[in-house]
């Protein structure tokens, strides 16, 4: 297996409890900027780009899901983080997902936000072979119109513009291996196996993994709480960031001070 270097970012008190947060499919870890001030204050955030995204290598495929789920459990260990607390949004949520039902010892509390265990495929197919003919660049301003809704767009030319960039300069083939991934995700059976205590977020207006996708998370996860923002879409952490982040804080904040 081709080695993985992932780029990641540290921020608040070393000896603090671990968060790591993991991006949405065609972003980085910037998309996680709103959050990570207020969780920095009292936790380890570390923040990364998911292989083939933003400053992290794009070894070559197929990727599978559990291959996501490795490179965070390395960034783990080479953080000395024998356990953590995980939150991840789309994409980064499936990865999450896997790495709590797969790896229980290794998550304290779990977030996932406008994630699903089983998406539609064919989109994501669609998308990968856009990619590989045409590059990410002509895919931006769609895929970017589904993580905001038009109204809060509109009134931030500046963040759709930042996040369209996010798009263009991820790897083509990276990206479109990751559009694999999650056409290839199927997560139902592994949510009975999570223990962690886990907050799941819905964005209300969604368009691209739909609220009954985070109501089937919640409901499959044993105590799950769900918290649904609005208005709200694909990256509802962007768009309600003191409503998401007080949600996560609440959640973390719960477990005391153990990770």
């Amino acid at each position: 297996m081709t080695a993985v270097e992932v780029s990641y970012t540290e921020d608040g008190p070393a000896d603090a409890p671990v968060v790591v947060l993991s991006n949405s499919l065609g972003a980085t870890r910037g998309m996680w900027d709103p959050q990570v001030p207020a969780l920095a204050e009292r936790y380890r955030v570390v923040t990364y780009d998911t292989r083939g995204h933003g400053e992290s290598s794009s070894p070559a495929g197929p990727y599978s899901l559990d291959d996501l789920v490795d490179d965070v459990v390395a960034l783990l260990d080479r953080l000395g983080a024998r356990r953590a607390h995980v939150a991840g949004l789309s994409l980064g949520g499936m990865t999450a997902l896997r790495l709590a039902a797969r790896e229980p010892d290794r998550v304290g509390r779990l977030a996932v936000l406008a994630s699903s265990a089983k998406p539609d495929p064919q989109g994501f197919l669609d998308r990968a072979v856009a990619a590989r003919s045409g590059g990410t660049a002509p895919l931006a301003p769609t895929v970017v119109q589904r993580w905001l809704t038009p109204a809060y767009a509109a009134a931030h030319p500046e963040l759709v513009a930042r996040l369209e960039a996010m798009i263009v300069a991820a790897d083509d083939e990276g990206y479109a291996l990751c559009c694999e991934v999650v056409a290839a995700v199927d997560l139902r059976e592994d949510l009975a196996r999570i223990t962690a205590p886990t907050l799941v977020v819905s964005g209300a207006e969604d368009p691209a993994l739909p609220p009954p996708h985070q109501q089937l998370i919640a409901d499959g996860i044993a105590g799950a709480s769900l918290v649904s923002v609005s208005p709200g879409a694909h990256l509802p952490n962007l768009e309600q960031p003191l409503e998401v982040t007080g949600a996560l804080l609440g959640h973390l904040d719960a477990a005391g001070s153990h990770a």
